[in-house]
């Protein structure tokens, strides 16, 4: 007999920031977290779990308080259907409410979840398979000035990491020193990537890429706009990354047949799920174009979903991902992957492998059945 959803949960949680502050483009800056944790229930007696935290409100079309009162509008309509019939709950929640794929995505992922414990299997296994023992990490390093983050990343080096994502996207001069003074201080094999977060405009990029045009670094969503980007892209030949324009199938496509990426940043959350995700990632590996998958931020359920996500990834096409709970003070979940130098791995346990701490997420603040 197929399980029903019987009741939905949400809980939120606060995840102070280790470094005490994270800086982007323009400004902008996080030090708290708001998480939203979902819990899944069902007639079986299992019960799914999902992680849906936004980067802020100035960063996505996402903020925390649009989770929770997207999740009271959603829910009802997910009452008494078939978690595992991931399809079929993906196409109820578009039908029932339209756009906000963030909302959907912790939803997703406890469905996700709640499969691979009826079968017995880690996600990983559902989403294709375990490639090897680990995946590489990258370490996002937050705007500071040039010094400050040559510090940070040999810091990070000496922990294990070997990829920096650079937080650029301000002063087009202080970027182009932030870049030159990191790269001069890499091995063989680090790799870099100036990550704009679309910061710049247009003659701004423009000005950055060609003044380090003979340096090893990756160029990342430089601007707002795809048209703007596209044009960076036809005027580099530093390989380029698209992130914050890139939240479809089809955008995926455009970016293609335009050759405006070498890699696409893949937010979980940003297309709704893992449901989608995955239809993503297999687009883009079959059409040879590698990933970083990630999401906007979160804790220990979020780095798990990014694990099961990436680990089934071939690696010739993985080209990073990120373990967001060494970045946070505070656990809510045990079993959580746990870096080992610059590298994580999938749980082994059947679903995400995780069962959250109740008495750090406390009373639910949303419960619907």
């Amino acid at each position: 007999m197929s399980p029903k959803i019987t009741k939905v949960e949400a809980f939120q949680v606060d995840l102070p920031l280790r470094e005490g502050i994270y800086k982007w483009s323009g400004g902008k800056s996080v030090a708290v977290f708001d998480s939203t944790v979902v819990a899944v229930h069902t007639d079986a007696g299992i019960t799914g779990y999902g992680e849906v935290c936004p980067l802020g409100a100035a960063y996505l079309a996402a903020y925390a308080l649009g989770v929770r009162a997207g999740l009271a509008e959603l829910v009802p309509h997910l009452i008494g259907i078939d978690p595992t019939k991931l399809s079929a709950v993906n196409d109820r929640m578009d039908f029932s409410l339209r756009g906000h794929p963030y909302v959907k995505s912790a939803i997703d992922i406890a469905c996700w979840d709640i499969l691979g414990k009826l079968a017995g299997l880690p996600i990983v296994a559902l989403l294709g398979g375990r490639y090897g023992e680990t995946f590489p990490l990258y370490r996002a390093i937050s705007q500071e000035d040039p010094a400050e983050m040559v510090r940070k990343v040999s810091s990070y080096r000496a922990e294990g990491y070997t990829k920096f994502q650079l937080k650029v996207g301000g002063d087009p001069d202080s970027d182009v020193a932030r870049i030159q003074e990191v790269a001069q201080i890499l091995a063989d094999g680090d790799v870099l990537v100036a990550d704009a977060n679309t910061g710049w405009s247009q003659h701004q990029a423009l000005r950055v890429v060609d003044a380090v045009r003979d340096i090893d670094v990756y160029v990342e969503q430089p601007c707002a706009s795809y048209r703007e980007c596209l044009t960076v892209r036809r005027n580099t030949h530093r390989p380029f990354i698209l992130d914050e324009v890139i939240d479809s199938l089809a955008m995926v496509v455009e970016g293609i047949k335009d050759q405006a990426m070498d890699v696409v940043n893949l937010k979980i959350s940003k297309v709704g799920g893992l449901t989608k995700a995955r239809q993503l990632r297999d687009l883009c590996v079959s059409l040879g174009i590698a990933l970083t998958i990630e999401d906007s931020w979160g804790g220990d359920i979020t780095t798990a979903t990014i694990a099961h996500l990436a680990h089934s990834t071939p690696p010739d096409y993985l080209f990073s991902s990120t373990d967001f709970n060494s970045y946070v003070t505070v656990s809510i979940a045990e079993g959580a992957p746990q870096r080992k130098g610059g590298c994580l791995a999938a749980s082994t346990l059947p679903g995400l492998g995780i069962e959250p701490k109740w008495d750090v997420l406390g009373d639910p603040v949303l419960s619907i059945s």
